[in-house]
């Protein structure tokens, strides 16, 4: 989440899998979305609309103003509660299969930003969604359309953006004004990202996994950027190398690989941690869950562990207070597109939520994911989820298996619906139809997962009536 007005400090961690990674052939895109402790999120299921009118997009966030095509295909988003700073639709999945995610915020260094400045009224996080998603037909599409944007309008910010659809993976990286490169993830590995420039090695002679600026040799050859002329290491040239890196970013991506790759031992305070890296083992929905909802366990650094009051607070960890929602964006193998993506979202803090699906195919969303103010209002999905957290945090230990056996049990739940929704849409011929089964599915998944964590909190709230500290156990014949 970006530095604009309305938050204090931008934050996410993205992870990224290719198909041969998982277990089932997916691939999977997914990041925690972090600015503010209290800033609600909507769900919004855009319909496919064909204009007559010139189309053109206008940023409430910092005025980057652009075209539009007048076709734009239907796509689902997690936009702000208010559009007073801007739209941030953060991620979706639109109508043929691509699946986006933006944005992963990064710093470049100034020797870079000295010599190809940010655009103030540049492309944002703010627009990117908006403004590619809808427009594109697969995941290299969309590394081209927002390329071509950055080289033609700039950019305001550093940025790494995730695409996906039923083939390949890809992470784009803007590390100045007007220069980017991106990677296609290896379909037998993964990658963690959190708020650095992270691509490494780039092949120039590889199309096929690479992809970068017009002239971005030359830039940095003209301007003696890079350390280590032998090689492009786009991290190195770019990216910044800083103590709050090692504190801030770093320890996560040790974090995430530790827990898919523990077989490789790695300083969690290193800079040199690879980008791209392979999972012990095949991989499944539940270990991206894991990742974006981890705060170091099993470790010293664990901010709710058992480690020294110096180490539980040494690194941020992935899961924090701050998180608005996380997503993970699936898109599974040999089925129809509309029925292949499911936009898993959990709102609030990922550690204290749940994950719940939306199919592709849906055309609406649960009425709570389309309110939510900066108040709490107990009609809202993200203040739901939101409650659960705030009321089990002054008592973390105590409640937290309710809240990891409410995310199990609903996990099997969703597991059981959505394969019965499969096999149904399945059979169903008619779009029209088909369509309304995947909405009254989704729907019925949201209103399960509602209903399941207001249990939990109505369970919450009884037990902690006794856990005041103003209690004191009374003698019984008094």
């Amino acid at each position: 989440m970006p530095l604009y007005k309305g938050f204090d400090f931008s934050a996410c961690t993205s992870i990224l899998v290719g198909k041969k990674a998982m277990a089932d052939g997916s691939t999977v895109i997914g990041r925690n979305e972090d600015a503010k402790s209290a800033w609600p999120k909507h769900m919004v299921i855009h319909p496919h609309e064909e204009f007559t009118t010139r189309q053109e997009f206008t940023s409430r966030a910092n005025g980057f103003k652009m075209p539009l095509p007048n076709v734009r295909f239907k796509y689902s988003a997690t936009p702000e509660w208010t559009p007073e700073f801007g739209l941030f639709e953060e991620d979706g999945i639109n109508e043929y299969g691509v699946a986006m995610s933006a944005t992963e915020s990064a710093y470049a260094n100034e020797r870079v930003l000295g010599v190809d400045p940010l655009v103030k009224d540049g492309i944002g996080e703010e627009a990117m969604v908006t403004v590619v998603l809808p427009y594109i037909k697969n995941a290299r599409e969309g590394v081209k359309r927002l390329g071509k944007i950055i080289e033609e309008y700039g950019t305001c910010e550093t940025n790494g953006i995730l695409f996906a659809d039923n083939d390949e993976v890809w992470y784009l990286e803007t590390g100045s004004g007007h220069h980017f490169v991106a990677q296609r993830i290896p379909d037998d590995h993964y990658a963690v990202v959190a708020n650095q420039l992270a691509i490494q090695q780039i092949d120039f002679n590889d199309p096929d996994n690479f992809m970068y600026s017009t002239g971005i040799q030359e830039f940095v050859d003209k301007n003696h950027l890079n350390p280590d002329p032998t090689c492009f290491n786009f991290r190195n040239i770019f990216g910044t190398h800083e103590l709050s890196d090692e504190i801030y970013s770093t320890p996560r991506v040790w974090y995430g690989q530790k827990y898919l790759t523990p077989s490789v031992t790695q300083d969690p305070m290193s800079e040199e941690l690879p980008f791209i890296q392979k999972a012990d083992r095949l991989l499944y929905l539940d270990d991206l869950k894991y990742v974006l909802g981890s705060h170091f366990q099993n470790t010293p650094y664990d901010p709710v562990g058992n480690g020294s009051s110096q180490d539980k607070h040494k690194f941020r960890p992935i899961s924090l207070a701050k998180t608005q929602e996380s997503h993970l964006l699936q898109l599974r193998p040999e089925l129809p597109l509309e029925i292949a993506g499911l936009h898993w979202v959990a709102m609030g803090v990922t550690a204290q939520s749940v994950f719940v699906p939306v199919y592709a195919g849906t055309n609406d969303v649960h009425p709570a994911y389309k309110v939510g103010q900066q108040t709490y209002s107990s009609d809202s999905a993200y203040w739901t989820y939101k409650l659960l957290g705030v009321l089990a945090d002054p008592h973390y230990h105590r409640f937290s298996k309710q809240i990891a056996d409410l995310k199990k049990e609903l996990a099997v739940l969703f597991s059981q619906k959505i394969s019965q929704t499969d096999q149904l849409a399945l059979e169903v011929t008619d779009a029209k139809q088909r369509s309304l089964l995947l909405t009254e599915a989704s729907v019925a998944m949201q209103e399960l997962g509602l209903t399941k964590t207001k249990e939990v909190i109505a369970s919450i709230i009884t037990e902690a009536t006794d856990l005041s500290p103003l209690n004191f156990n009374t003698d019984a014949n008094l």
